[in-house]
């Protein structure tokens, strides 16, 4: 028998598996690697391996972590903008989407470059949040467009990832053939280097350039479609089946997107399309599983607590985790023990206390209601 949902719109499960996606760049890799030098575990080591992103072409699960979050800025739109646009506010839905998208690029810029101003050669211009707003702004700005008749979101869907598929295959940079997918020939690092002022992340290159923004606005549209099947009532589909349609969808994009990628790899700095449908496919089965656990069957409800703390803020900790010590005041609470215990086992007390800080830094702002909204 299943456990009655929470009358809150807002799911828990999508809290829960942004902050689980988070962990792992806020402190849990720092935690599987002081456990692992201390136990020297091979599936630790196994893991460990995976948490490192691939040169050029290939995936490994670090490579998740960014798309992953894409893909759940996509879901939670339907929540988000629906009542709005029901209302028939669309002009103010399109306003707020578009000043959150420049915020996030903003905010990408103060993360790069911090608050100096070192001359328009040295500043970078792509980031993390910088895809994340322009994508989302444009996906959102599609669902707006196409509230009342989503069926169109495929076309749109389809026509990106082919379109940027084309563009990728038929370009390439002076002196390169057709296609060529080198960090030296690719079309997308080309446009990088004529158009993205200042400084590039790779000199030649920058995994958050400009022409890629456009493969990433299908991450946020499946999220987009995700969210809408998520949306529906208990009587046109109940937890299970809801569940099981996502899971069942991400593997059919792992398929699709597998098959794809013999011909447009899987490639995170060119965000390949084979790389938005394969991201999207462990994505969406993710989000299955956490959707079932947590806000269908209850099972994990304590787990996803944990981990919401962490998800309901998550621009604020990736902002902080950049002008914040939180190591400093882990050695400051917890250095004069670890000192005292062998190196190992010091070590991975300073892990867990890195975390320990952020998890209750962010947990105090949550009791208090503040929260970094965009």
């Amino acid at each position: 028998m299943e456990t009655p949902a929470p009358k809150s719109e807002r799911l828990l499960s999508l809290d829960a598996l942004r902050g689980f996606d988070l962990f792992w760049i806020v402190g849990g890799h720092g935690i599987l690697v002081a456990l692992f030098k201390l136990t020297e575990w091979g599936w630790l080591g196994a893991i460990d391996a995976q948490l490192k992103h691939v040169d050029w072409n290939g995936f490994q699960a670090y490579d998740l972590i960014f798309p992953l979050f894409l893909f759940m800025a996509g879901v939670s739109t339907p929540y988000s903008l629906t009542r709005r646009l029901t209302e028939g506010a669309r002009s103010e839905v399109i306003r707020k989407v578009i000043q959150r998208g420049l915020i996030l690029v903003l905010l990408g810029i103060i993360y790069n470059n911090g608050l100096q101003w070192k001359g328009l050669e040295n500043m970078r211009f792509g980031s993390v949040l910088g895809r994340i707003g322009l994508a989302g702004m444009f996906a959102q700005l599609i669902f707006a467009f196409n509230f009342e008749a989503p069926k169109r979101l495929w076309y749109w869907l389809a026509g990106i990832l082919l379109g940027y598929w084309a563009v990728m295959s038929f370009g390439h940079a002076p002196g390169f053939a057709a296609g060529d997918l080198t960090m030296e020939g690719n079309f997308a690092s080309y446009v990088d280097r004529l158009l993205l002022p200042g400084k590039l992340h790779k000199g030649i290159h920058d995994p958050e350039g400009l022409l890629a923004v456009l493969p990433a606005i299908g991450n946020a549209l499946l999220g987009i479609l995700a969210g809408l099947w998520l949306r529906r009532s208990a009587e046109e589909a109940s937890g299970d089946r809801k569940a099981a349609g996502l899971a069942l969808a991400g593997l059919a994009l792992l398929a699709i997107g597998g098959l794809w990628s013999f011909v447009f790899p899987l490639n995170k700095n060119l965000w390949t399309s084979s790389f938005v449908l394969w991201t999207c496919g462990w994505g969406s089965l993710l989000l299955s599983f956490f959707y079932w656990t947590i806000d269908v069957r209850g099972w994990l409800r304590g787990f996803g607590a944990f981990f919401a703390v962490i998800g309901m803020n998550s621009v604020l900790i990736y902002m902080a985790g950049k002008f914040i010590n939180f190591d400093f005041t882990a050695r400051a609470l917890f250095g004069g023990v670890a000192n005292a215990l062998p190196a190992g086992w010091g070590a991975l007390l300073l892990a867990i206390g890195v975390l320990a800080v952020e998890w209750l830094f962010l947990w105090f702002l949550k009791e208090k209601k503040v929260f970094l909204k965009v």
